[in-house]
């Protein structure tokens, strides 16, 4: 009996000691202040639901999992990685592009042999070189990425980019996306890669969003059959990207790219509650944010029932939307009319190695200067969320992902004499500097 009670003692006792290790190794992985929890808001939706069945994310499955992989090596490795990183941002966006092939994983080189684009006139067309760049000393870029002419089918490529994009505490990536019938002019398919896209972004708690391009045929109709086939094939997977609004409801946020293409009529019919074949308040309602290009767009995204504004080119001053100095009037007219703001920053702009005549767009990086200055024009208009213009639009000389110095049958730009992470070191600097400056407008 004496024996029992002895061994009862030290059962009470271990038992609340038990409790509080968990807590405090709980609380090491997630801190408080981390903007992982977005300020105590619940905004994304970082929990799988129960009805999740088709990944195998169900609750019952998820922790059988998890047990399973707390006696990995290799999860065990991975979350000793993912500690190193800063914790995801979840307002913090990058345009990610996924339209990269090469011989090893696509039989040939996609988009690094991207053409010389002709100048519209004719005369000046004549007085630059033309044809496609060759790989893989030649590429359609300014740059040179570090990982080489790489392919987005590559699982070794999508795993570097996520810890790229861990390392820049970048939470949210809106990809590149076009229907499976479809494609852009210079690539290939690529709907199938996003399962194994967003396997891998799962891993590191980094969500996707889609960003809906210019299809062929493009219009109202179809883009509701678009949607709806997004939300059917990937909505139930834990990394695919929500938004909790200000009614409560917690939806998929679909970037448009050249929403201007359709007039507000066309996408009024789709956006308008008003409208009998309206998307809003059905299983494939979303938050819709169309492209600000020109002033007069404004007016015309609200009368279409747009959701939202996001600006995306990096070059400050090409258009109306990409200049900085409007950005806090344009934030002023969507507070007005109940709109988000998006603002699109980026590390500099050049694509004269697929428009060689293109010199007046080219904005200088300035080692980082010019990055650090778009951040900062951003921030002053509080935005709801900033986009980056991007992670890998080589094309464009957009991209943050790291670069190295190449000399071939063309000499590339390059990072120096700064380190290849640059601008992720940078973008993890301000996602902090966001991170607190939200939490201050939210008191």
């Amino acid at each position: 009996m004496a024996r029992f009670r002895l061994k009862s003692c030290i059962g009470f006792i271990a038992l609340p000691l038990l409790v509080l290790i968990i807590t405090l190794v709980l609380k090491a992985f997630f801190p408080e202040d981390s903007s992982f929890h977005s300020s105590g808001e619940v905004k994304v939706n970082l929990r799988p639901t129960a009805s999740q069945n088709q990944w195998g994310y169900n609750k019952k499955s998820e922790q059988t999992k998890m047990n399973d992989r707390a006696q990995s090596d290799t999860e065990t490795e991975l979350e000793s990685t993912l500690r190193k990183f800063p914790p995801p941002n979840y307002y913090l966006h990058a345009f990610y592009y996924v339209w990269y092939g090469n011989p090893r994983f696509d039989g040939k080189y996609i988009h690094w042999d991207h053409p010389q684009l002709p100048h519209w006139d004719a005369k000046v067309a004549q007085e630059y070189p033309q044809g496609r760049h060759k790989p893989p000393d030649d590429i359609g870029a300014n740059y040179y990425p570090s990982l080489g002419p790489y392919s987005s089918r590559d699982p070794s490529v999508l795993e570097a980019h996520m810890q790229q994009l861990r390392t820049a505490a970048i939470g949210v990536i809106a990809v590149s996306w076009y229907p499976p019938s479809t494609k852009d002019d210079n690539g290939e398919q690529i709907d199938d890669i996003m399962p194994s896209l967003l396997a891998v972004a799962h891993k590191y708690h980094i969500k996707v969003a889609f960003h809906i391009e210019p299809y062929k045929g493009r219009d109202e109709f179809n883009m509701f059959t678009n949607v709806k086939y997004i939300i059917e094939k990937y909505g139930e997977h834990p990394a695919f990207f929500r938004y909790r609004t200000n009614a409560g409801k917690l939806l998929p946020l679909f970037y448009v790219y050249d929403s201007y293409l359709m007039n507000s009529e066309q996408w009024a019919k789709l956006l308008k509650h008003t409208d009998s074949s309206s998307i809003r308040d059905t299983p494939y309602d979303g938050i819709f944010i169309a492209l600000l290009v020109e002033e007069k767009h404004k007016r015309e995204i609200l009368t279409a029932g747009f959701d939202g504004f996001y600006t995306y080119f990096a070059t400050n001053g090409f258009t109306y939307g990409s200049t900085q100095r409007n950005w806090v009037s344009i934030k002023a007219f969507c507070d007005d009319n109940d709109l988000i703001f998006i603002p699109s920053v980026g590390p500099g702009y050049i694509d004269t190695s697929v428009r060689p005549w293109n010199f007046k767009n080219t904005r200088n990086r300035i080692n980082g200067k010019y990055y650090e200055t778009s951040l900062s024009a951003a921030l002053e208009s509080r935005p709801d969320f900033i986009s980056i213009t991007s992670f890998n639009e080589w094309h464009e000389g957009t991209q943050i992902e790291t670069a190295v110095p190449k000399t071939g049958q063309s000499v590339y730009l390059d990072y120096l004499p700064n380190k290849p992470t640059i601008y992720l070191e940078i973008t993890r600097k301000w996602a902090a500097i966001f991170g607190g400056e939200r939490r201050r407008w939210q008191d």
